[in-house]
C-alpha cells in the first residue's frame, strides 16, 4: 500500500531559554524584589538606549550586508540575555540576583542566540512584520501584571512559585526573548511556540525550559493572561475615551474658564 512520504522536519532554529526548575526562594528577597531591582532598572535603561541606537544602525547595515555587522551582533547578543536575566528575576522565577555584567555563565538563566544571515526584505519591513508578535507579548505582560500582586503573595507565602504558574511565566519570558531577538535582528525566526513543545520533541531535556512542555494548568494560565491582557487593553481604551470626552466637555464649558482664575490654588 502506498504511503505518503514523511513531512519534512523544520530546521528553523529559535532562540532558546534555559532555566532551572522552580525552587525555594528567600521570602525577604521576594518581599523586597522591586526595591532590590532599582539599580538594575537604571543600568537596563541606559543599556536599552544604547541598544536602540545600535539596532537602528544595524538595520541600515543589514539592508546592505544581509546580516548584522559584528559590533551590533556582539552588543545585542549581550544585551538581550542581560535583559532576560533581569526580567526573570523580576517575575519571581529565580531567586539569585542577576549580576551587573554581560557575561554570566554561572547564572541559572541562560540564553542561546545565533546571529546569522537575514532576509533583506524581512529586514526592510521588520517593524511591520513584528506587529502581531508585539501585540501578543504586550497582552501577555499586561495580563501577568494585572495579577502580579496575587502572584507575589503566592510566592511570598509558599516560598516558591507553583509549577503551573512557573510554566506559564517562563513561556511568557521565552516568547518575549524570541520577540526581542527578532525585533533587533538577532534571528530570522519569527516568535512562535508560545504554548511550548510537545513531549518528546527533544531526545534529552537540556533544562527545565528546554524543551518547554506545559501542563494543562500552565497552558490554561497562559490563556488566562492573554484574556486579562485584552481586558486591561479594553479598560485602558475606555478610560482614555472617557477622559477625552470629559476634556472636550470642559473646553465647551465657558463658566469653568471664567471661574477658574477666581478659585484658590493652581489654575
Amino acid at each position: 500500500m502506498w504511503q505518503a512520504p514523511p513531512a519534512p522536519v523544520s530546521r528553523e532554529w529559535l532562540p532558546v531559554l534555559d532555566m532551572p526548575a522552580p525552587a525555594e526562594q528567600n521570602r525577604w528577597t521576594v518581599l523586597l524584589r522591586l526595591l532590590l531591582l532599582i539599580p538594575q532598572f537604571v543600568v537596563l535603561w541606559v543599556l536599552s538606549l544604547v541598544a536602540f541606537v545600535v539596532t537602528v544602525v544595524g538595520w541600515f547595515c543589514a539592508l546592505v550586508l544581509g546580516r548584522l555587522p559584528d559590533f551590533a551582533a556582539t552588543y545585542l547578543s549581550s544585551f538581550v540575555p542581560y535583559e532576560a536575566r533581569v526580567t526573570a528575576y523580576l517575575m519571581l522565577t529565580v531567586d539569585r540576583y542577576p549580576p551587573f555584567r554581560f557575561s554570566a555563565p554561572e547564572y541559572p538563566v541562560q540564553v542561546g542566540l545565533r546571529p546569522g544571515e537575514l532576509n533583506r526584505l524581512a529586514v526592510l519591513f521588520r517593524i511591520i512584520l513584528v506587529i502581531p508578535a508585539s501585540i501578543v507579548q504586550g497582552l501577555l505582560h499586561a495580563g501577568w501584571w494585572m495579577v502580579s500582586f496575587i502572584i507575589w503573595l503566592v510566592v511570598l507565602v509558599l516560598g516558591r512559585m507553583p509549577q503551573p504558574l512557573y510554566e506559564a511565566t517562563t513561556a511568557i519570558l521565552r516568547y518575549q526573548l524570541r520577540y526581542t531577538a527578532y525585533l533587533v535582528m538577532l534571528t530570522s525566526a519569527y516568535p512562535k511556540r508560545l504554548f511550548g513543545e510537545e513531549p518528546g520533541s527533544e531526545p534529552e531535556p537540556v533544562s527545565a525550559t528546554r524543551p518547554l512542555v506545559l501542563s494543562g494548568g500552565g497552558r490554561g494560565l497562559v490563556v488566562l493572561f492573554l484574556i486579562l491582557g485584552v481586558v486591561s487593553w479594553a479598560t485602558s481604551s475606555v478610560t482614555a475615551s472617557v477622559n477625552t470626552d470629559d476634556n472636550d466637555d470642559n473646553d465647551l464649558n465657558p463658566t469653568q474658564h471664567v471661574m477658574a482664575p477666581l478659585l484658590p490654588g493652581p489654575s
